[in-house]
């Protein structure tokens, strides 16, 4: 049989093979065009809060941390509580993830870690500790954990007013910064959004 005949014969015989062990193709759909857009373009689909919301939260409150020269000799934060208190579903923790991100690569503070992550560190020293899997030089030890100097708490509050034409909607999100064995606030800042939209 010349080599002709042979490469239809043999993609015949896989596409055969494949159906009879139940395995399916995968299914290419066109019913949509998708573009990738610029993430830091101004997002104005809805007056709900949105990505362009968040990224004008955050480098408001980085920009501010920053400027007032709080965090010399990189001292150590964690985050404690960011309440969302608007009618809406908000990832706040997404909000604090940015403002940590860009704190983190400006060099100037480290994170430990916050009050609902602990509980997996716990877990790894435990499991380095206790469970005899591991050299003893090179498990990390319990109680040499690095504490927090300042907590950072936030909150989001909305206030929604609308007629037969007209949505307002103005949004404050407002961060704090405690020094955790004073009990003082060592930084605050607000930052305020209104989106109006008619019908």
């Amino acid at each position: 049989m010349t080599q002709k005949f042979m490469i239809p014969l043999l993609l015949a015989s896989l596409l055969l093979s494949a159906c009879a062990t139940g395995v399916q193709s995968p299914v290419v759909r066109f019913d949509r065009q998708v573009n990738y857009g610029d993430a830091k373009a101004v997002e104005l689909v809805t007056n709900e809060f949105g990505s362009s919301d968040l990224q004008m939260i955050a480098e408001k409150m980085v920009g501010s941390l920053l400027e007032t020269g709080i965090f010399q000799g990189r001292p150590t934060v964690t985050i404690s509580t960011v309440k969302n208190k608007t009618s809406e579903y908000i990832d706040t923790t997404n909000v604090m993830n940015s403002i940590q991100t860009a704190l983190v690569k400006s060099g100037k503070v480290r994170f430990t870690r916050a009050i609902t992550e602990m509980q997996a560190g716990v877990d790894e020293l435990q499991r380095q500790n206790q469970s005899g899997l591991y050299k003893s030089k090179t498990t990390a030890k319990v109680g040499q954990m690095t504490a927090a100097k300042y907590s950072m708490e936030g909150e989001l509050t909305s206030i929604v007013k609308q007629n037969n034409s007209t949505k307002d909607v103005f949004y404050k999100f407002t961060l704090k910064l405690f020094d955790v064995e004073e009990g003082t606030i060592e930084w605050q800042d607000e930052k305020e959004i209104r989106k109006t939209s008619k019908r």
